[in-house]
């Protein structure tokens, strides 16, 4: 897949294409529909398919003090766009600038001089321009008039759920994970580069890889069965996410131990992918207490991530 920053200098293969347009954090069933058209359409008419999101996310550029919880960083988004079949994506520095462009100027001069586009897909809640004027309805009479197509989809739900990413979010604060994978449509990732720690699981017999949480993440405190991914390789693995409370009750941190796994993971970067949610954080009267529920836990990660498979 072709990644092309900014619309100012677009490469002439990257010009005239279908394209999706959002933040499409998470990524989501929702959000894949979406680009499932923009994909159809282009195989349809003959043209490259293509994909347009923002960086920063245009909440953190208008309240940088308030962390926003982000599903998939733009390396992770990327990736999916691609495994989905999209041959271009757009990357649009969100800054003061681009934030003060109204609805008529992204019009015409980023989609229209600037990418060429052919056609146009978006979600029913897409605002765009300055102070959000800019609506799919407003896009449709601008298409019309500048000679490119626009296509306005629908909310996706199942058994009256909307998928979005707030309620990923939801889901997430809650530890069910599987409800998110169900919004997602695959299980959420957390990724990384492995850092030190006090070495206290080692010491307890469960050596893990410390991972530090991504700003603004906000994930229920507990143990959790995931698969995490190390160069390539796939591990069954334990997660917990919390403050230690039998030893220091410290910051938050997500240890994960890898089941059946021996050598050092000092400085790799891993993908902790969450399956189920096994129990709350809890304080423990020893660590032989907390070791005797540890063993318990492992078993039935064993378990859980064997019915997977």
């Amino acid at each position: 897949m072709q990644v092309v920053h900014g619309h100012t200098h677009v490469p002439v293969n990257a010009r005239g294409a279908v394209i999706a347009i959002g933040n499409f954090d998470g990524v989501h069933r929702g959000h894949r529909a979406l680009l499932a058209r923009a994909v159809a359409r282009a195989k349809q008419t003959g043209h490259q398919s293509g994909v347009m999101v923002f960086e920063p996310h245009p909440r953190e550029f208008f309240h940088p003090a308030e962390p926003l919880f982000r599903l998939t960083p733009l390396n992770r988004k990327l990736a999916i766009f691609e495994r989905l079949g999209l041959k271009l994506a757009f990357v649009e520095n969100f800054d003061a600038h681009f934030a003060s462009l109204s609805a008529q100027e992204f019009i015409e001069r980023v989609l229209v001089a600037g990418l060429g586009v052919t056609h146009v897909i978006v979600g029913y809640d897409f605002y765009f321009g300055h102070k959000r004027t800019g609506n799919p309805q407003m896009l449709a009479a601008a298409g019309a008039r500048l000679d490119f197509g626009v296509t306005v989809v629908a909310p996706v739900a199942e058994a009256g759920e909307v998928f979005s990413s707030s309620a990923v979010r939801v889901y997430l604060a809650q530890g069910d994970v599987k409800g998110a994978t169900h919004v997602l449509g695959e299980p959420w990732r957390v990724t990384g580069n492995i850092v030190g720690g006090a070495k206290r699981g080692t010491g307890l017999g469960f050596p893990t890889a410390n991972v530090p949480m991504p700003k603004g993440t906000a994930l229920a405190h507990g143990i959790y069965a995931v698969r995490a991914h190390v160069d390539g390789v796939v591990h069954n693995a334990a997660a917990y996410l919390g403050t230690r409370p039998t030893f220091d009750n410290g910051m938050p941190v997500l240890e994960v131990f890898l089941i059946d796994f021996t050598g050092d993971l000092y400085g790799r970067h891993i993908e902790v992918e969450f399956i189920d949610f096994i129990r709350e954080d809890r304080k423990f009267r020893s660590s032989q207490a907390l070791v005797a529920q540890m063993d318990e836990d492992v078993k039935k990660i064993r378990s859980v991530l064997a019915g997977q498979a």
